[in-house]
């Protein structure tokens, strides 16, 4: 072989050697940029490891997201009341321009996606939540996009297992691992503080309390509340609905509500307008209650609204051991609480502009209109 030939042949094994690299480097990028995680559903599911467009589906996804400091990943949002300005949303006040994006369909608690519309978007991922399993699946095949599950737990409620689960499956796929663990750190801080200002207070020293117009599915009246009303259970508050052995929401009869007669009633500013029209209705009812004679009616914030505000619903259970328990919470303004938890949840102090949109804290005159 002259030195031409020797030439030549090492050139084309060079030549075969990179083309061999190059094909095992893409094999290996292609698994190196993917990820199996699980949803809250169970479903493994194949996702991008470096996902810059997300689209978000269903109650409490677009929140989530929001808490991990990653709005700027959102292609697009939902329409409806998921863009209105009027709303009991945090999120949405403090990050307006998400309501500027693209709609892939209307805000629903069993949404129904666009195909159309979300492949426009070109998310790399798509976050849904309260679905059945089948029809996420089905969305994923028609639109070979990955759709990832999340939940908050039964709706309406504060389940600290599935919301945490699905804030570090988001922090996972976004790579804000790091920012879920601190949201789910701050989390667990405010309960761990709100259960240790209270667990010391003997029972008979404390008054009795009831919780009524409570969302669920749509804003009601007073008869609208909730069996392990989770704010009480942080509060070890004497609730008239404990110890019924159930959870979760439920319309009571008045009757009922006058037998218990609690000492306390804080009212679900979101269903407020209910109560007020009902009292206008039947004033002599409410006259039987203890807490109306006394004037013992304080307002919450709405925290269910697209399933659980959990800024909101940690700022109310401040202000109701504020009302409860005064000595216990000397230290607390409710007002600049909430500010505090808002901000560090959603990025900015937004108390003041729930205060005007419902009422804020405050006592209730069921005479006054809205």
């Amino acid at each position: 072989m002259n030195g031409t030939d020797t030439l030549t042949a090492v050139f084309a094994c060079c030549l075969l050697l990179c083309v061999f690299t190059a094909c095992r480097n893409k094999a290996g990028q292609s698994t190196e940029n993917t990820m199996i995680i699980t949803d809250a559903a169970g479903r493994k599911v194949k996702v991008p490891r470096n996902t810059e467009k997300i689209v978000c589906r269903g109650p409490g996804t677009l929140r989530l997201i929001v808490y991990l400091q990653a709005a700027g990943r959102v292609a697009a949002i939902e329409s409806g009341f998921e863009i209105q300005s009027s709303t009991g949303r945090p999120y949405m006040m403090a990050h307006p321009e998400l309501a500027r994006l693209p709609h892939v369909g209307a805000a629903s608690p069993s949404p129904q996606l666009n195909p159309e519309a979300l492949l426009e978007a070109g998310p790399d991922v798509i976050f849904i939540s309260y679905t059945e399993p089948r029809i996420a699946d089905g969305l994923q095949a028609k639109t070979s996009i990955p759709i990832v599950m999340l939940s908050y737990g039964n709706l309406g409620t504060f389940d600290n297992e599935y919301i945490f689960s699905s804030l570090r499956t988001a922090g996972k796929i976004l790579d804000r691992e790091k920012r879920a663990e601190q949201v789910i750190a701050f989390i667990q801080k405010c309960q761990n503080d709100l259960l240790s200002r209270t667990e010391d207070i003997p029972e008979k020293d404390k008054p009795s309390v009831y919780t009524g117009g409570l969302g669920y599915k749509g804003t009601h009246g007073l008869t609208s509340t909730e069996y392990g009303y989770p704010l009480f259970e942080l509060l070890h508050a004497k609730s008239v609905t404990r110890g019924s052995g159930k959870d979760g929401h439920i319309f009571v009869d008045k009757e009922q509500i006058i037998k218990w007669d609690p000492d306390i009633i804080f009212i679900d500013e979101g269903g407020l307008a209910h109560v007020r029209d009902d009292y206008a209705k039947n004033p002599e009812w409410y006259s039987l209650l203890k807490a109306v004679r006394t004037d013992r009616l304080y307002g919450l914030l709405p925290y269910n609204f697209y399933t659980t505000n959990l800024g909101t619903a940690l700022a109310d259970a401040y202000y109701i051991g504020k009302v409860t328990f005064p000595e216990q919470f000397t230290d607390i303004d409710p007002g600049r609480k909430a500010d505090e938890i808002y901000t560090f949840l959603i990025g900015k102090p937004v108390y003041a502009r729930m205060a005007e949109e419902w009422g804020g804290f405050s006592r209730i005159s069921l005479s006054e209109k809205n």
